[in-house]
């Protein structure tokens, strides 16, 4: 009887520990989340599985062109997936040609699928303030981004992580590429 309470214990003590570490992991170093929707092709489709890196910006701020994860507002357990385009501090617009404009002047980038046919929010400058993002998704014609009033600005605090290694569907596992 001894021997076999002793094993329920153990198994118990090894069953919380891994709980445990488990919810650890989920809530300070990485989390699984899936893309839901096109905003992000072509680096990221419908159906990818990834995980969020919750670890690097603890140690350094985002930069331009990292792909981050963050809630959105208006609906519990609903997280967008974007790439940041405007830093703290810069002034962002985007004009009817679709060229975007940091503090002015013409960004060099080539992530977006096509020309932006509707600059939103930014058709006038957009000035960021200390620790605010401009995002956009990468299918800039299919995404609801900073140009649109329901998400807008993304504040630091409300930057859950960086999308870090895309794990299913196993034939695209890949480290995600964000400069």
């Amino acid at each position: 009887m001894k021997s076999f309470l002793k094993e329920i214990l153990s198994t118990s003590i090894y069953l919380l520990t891994v709980l445990l570490l488990t919810y650890l992991f989920v809530h300070f170093v990485g989390q699984r989340t899936q893309v839901v929707g096109s905003s992000m092709e072509s680096t990221l489709s419908d159906g990818d599985n990834l995980l969020v890196d919750k670890i690097t910006y603890r140690f350094h701020k985002p930069e331009r062109f990292d792909i981050i994860v963050f809630p959105f507002q208006y609906e519990e357990n609903t997280y967008f997936i974007k790439r940041i385009i405007g830093m703290p501090y810069e002034t962002v617009q985007i004009d009817r040609s679709g060229n975007i404009y940091i503090n002015g002047e013409i960004l060099p980038e080539s992530y977006g699928r096509e020309v932006i046919a509707d600059p939103g929010l930014a058709i006038e400058p957009i000035t960021l303030g200390e620790d605010e993002y401009f995002v956009l998704g990468d299918n800039r014609n299919n995404s609801t981004d900073s140009r649109d009033p329901s998400v807008g600005v993304i504040h630091r605090k409300k930057i859950m992580g960086r999308a870090f290694v895309r794990i299913f569907p196993l034939n695209k596992l890949s480290k995600i590429q964000h400069q």
